[in-house]
């Protein structure tokens, strides 16, 4: 098995056809933010490679993310991480950027799933037999290598980001609405990674008088 880079919408993936069915676990990461696309991870475990220690990437701190992410991408049959733009979250709304980020992580395995398991409420459009499953993220294994894929992906770029955007603290905050990202947006402006849909941003741009 190998991992590849693909262009596009899903910017990483691995795959290799099972013999038999096996659970996908998808999540999402970024839905909160006020800047940078939202990403979303689609995953189905080894269970002869099992990966101790998945939980919840928001349970976990950075280093053990980061170190459970390596050993996914190792270990994992299958796994694929996609995104939803900005414009595209601004076009559509972000709970459907969401949902379209996990189709098309899903649609990046290469692989036949049995059934798809998604933390939250809603699941993607796909043509496998899916549920939603709520905190899915601390009961499901593979829903939880999926959040961790999926948060670690979105903070390592929100951290490029924060090289080409400097004085807002991407590299920090995420793109969160933290006191520090909000103080950046009235005193600069937002930049082109901003969600214009979202309030505060649409606040800012009122702010700055522009054109957008």
């Amino acid at each position: 098995m190998s991992a590849r880079r693909s262009k596009g919408s899903a910017p990483f993936a691995k795959g290799c056809a099972p013999s038999t069915p096996f659970l996908c676990g998808v999540d999402e990461a970024g839905r909160g933010p006020l800047a940078g696309a939202v990403y979303a991870a689609a995953v189905i475990l080894d269970p002869a490679r099992p990966v101790p220690g998945l939980a919840d990437s928001k349970l976990l701190d950075g280093p053990r993310r980061d170190a459970l992410a390596v050993a996914i991408r190792r270990d994992a049959l299958a796994w694929a991480v996609a995104t939803a733009t900005v414009a595209e979250i601004d076009a559509m709304n972000i709970l459907r950027a969401s949902l379209e980020a996990m189709a098309r992580a899903i649609d990046a395995l290469g692989v036949d799933p049995g059934e798809v398991a998604v933390d939250g409420l809603h699941v993607p459009r796909t043509r496998w037999p899916s549920r939603a499953i709520v905190k899915g993220d601390r009961l499901v294994p593979a829903i939880s290598a999926a959040s961790i894929l999926a948060k670690t992906a979105r903070d390592e770029e929100m951290v490029s980001l924060d090289a080409r955007f400097p004085g807002y603290g991407f590299a920090r905050h995420k793109g969160y609405p933290t006191a520090e990202h909000l103080a950046a947006l009235r005193a600069l402006g937002p930049c082109e990674i901003h969600r214009r849909t979202f309030g505060p941003v649409r606040e800012a741009i009122a702010q700055h008088r522009l054109p957008w």
